[in-house]
């Protein structure tokens, strides 16, 4: 069972992995939730309290590695939040990352910073599902040392203050608690596919399937849904539309796109296996559509990325095989003719799992942290801070021209002067980064 010490929230890996059913023994801490609670919240856990290799995040340039975190992209910047990742104490338990660090990533410098944020911090969790709509971090669910959740918070990221808000006196029905979700945003809404969690309550329509292995120990049950919650963000309401055709089977740890008014989910798991299919939800119908997957396309995974790079291709990477092999594929899905194609990439030695990717301003993919090996296996997990870069669409021309006058500083510096003012700035922000780790 997970313990709590002055070290923070620890929890049990096998908790958080995928909850394998594969293990014969459960070692998470589960706390009773009634089924008929509309908007469940957690006794609140003791404040973090940070031991001395968990404080050096305070002073390092990059932040610590971690698997089970979220990462948004507004404007030209990056923000991850949350996480766990290895306690140094022991090699059975991981230690939940601060949940007052906002990690910044500045896609244009090349530059890490942290703020410290302030207001209604949600508790440190990993598995949540993070988003960003008109510089605002909406942050539904997650799993932490308590159980799941299924609050909703807002951050602010524009400001000069980060200052969590909780989304209190939401109207209508919510989710049960979960993690491990997917999300699409369409017309000012967010809407929330699948994941693990609590057995469903009376009115949500979909699909639960429980697992039974959940059961073992006196917990609570759990189990996998195929439940789409929308969250209107004008009405501040919740609801769940009535849908067509056949959907996709219950799963979580899957990963989401939006191109258009389509939402796309690919993969995840389901009991035992980690699936490879590929379905899109009109989100003006509610309609559900399977698309084919070749037999040489991408195999059945969970914890991977799966985000759109133009308005025609969305770029898939990594994940979990249901073999249990930690991938390094990646893969380029166009719309417009429903193929996939293998994408070339130098990181074929980099596999991860339950790790972000952000698309960037300059056709890049940012791929952010995750684990490097087998999460469920009884090794110590290689959780990473490493950031992998894609390059999946030609740079822009002005990209290109500050890298060459970058490149040759010493023989051009002498005619910065002549350069509009913006683009001086600009140079001389890239020149004073010094920061390129992880890159």
């Amino acid at each position: 069972m997970a313990e709590m010490d002055d070290d923070g929230d620890l929890h049990d890996v096998r908790d958080e992995d995928d909850d394998d059913s594969d293990q014969e023994e459960e070692g998470d801490f589960e706390w009773d939730a009634p089924e008929d609670a509309r908007d469940f919240d957690w006794v609140e856990e003791q404040e973090v309290v940070l031991d001395a290799d968990t404080s050096k995040s305070f002073h390092l340039d990059t932040p610590a590695e971690r698997s089970g975190h979220i990462a948004v992209v507004d404007r030209n910047c990056m923000y991850v939040w949350g996480g766990y990742k290895n306690a140094e104490a022991t090699a059975f338990f991981d230690l939940y990352l601060p949940k007052n660090e906002v990690w910044i990533y500045n896609m244009e410098m090349g530059r890490w910073r942290m703020k410290l944020s302030k207001g209604d911090l949600p508790a440190p969790m990993s598995g949540s599902c993070g988003v960003c709509v008109d510089g605002i971090l909406y942050l539904f669910g997650g799993h932490h040392a308590r159980g799941n959740t299924n609050l909703v918070y807002r951050l602010p990221l524009r400001a000069s203050t980060l200052f969590w808000e909780r989304m209190k006196d939401l109207k209508g029905l919510a989710p049960t608690c979960k993690d491990k979700l997917g999300c699409w945003v369409y017309k000012n809404k967010l809407a929330y596919f699948g994941g693990y969690g609590y057995v469903a309550q009376a009115g949500h329509r979909g699909t639960f399937e429980l697992d039974e292995n959940s059961l073992m120990g006196n917990h609570v049950g759990r189990g996998w849904n195929n439940h789409i919650h929308v969250l209107n963000l004008e009405t501040l309401s919740w609801s769940q539309p009535v849908t067509k055709g056949n959907a996709p089977t219950p799963r979580a740890a899957h990963a989401c796109s939006t191109l258009g008014n389509r939402g796309y989910v690919f993969g995840g798991r389901y009991m035992d296996h980690r699936l490879n299919d590929l379905y899109y939800i009109n989100m003006d119908t509610w309609e559900w559509s399977e698309m084919s997957v070749p037999q040489h396309g991408p195999v059945g995974r969970s914890w991977h990325s799966f985000i759109p790079v133009s308005s025609d291709h969305i770029f898939l990477f990594g994940g979990f095989t249901t073999n249990r092999e930690t991938l390094s594929d990646a893969w380029l899905y166009c719309v417009s003719t429903n193929e996939w194609r293998p994408f070339k990439h130098s990181h074929t030695e980099s596999p991860r799992l339950w790790h972000t990717a952000c698309s960037g301003p300059d056709g890049e993919v940012f791929v952010f942290g995750g684990c490097a090996n087998n999460l469920l296996s009884h090794q110590r997990a290689a959780h990473s801070n490493e950031l992998l870069i894609f390059n999946v669409q030609p740079k822009s021309l002005l990209r290109s021209c500050m890298e060459v006058i970058v490149h040759h500083r010493q023989q051009l510096e002498s005619m910065w002067d002549c350069l509009p003012k913006h683009l001086l700035h600009s140079i001389k922000q890239w020149i004073g980064t010094t920061n390129t780790g992880g890159s």
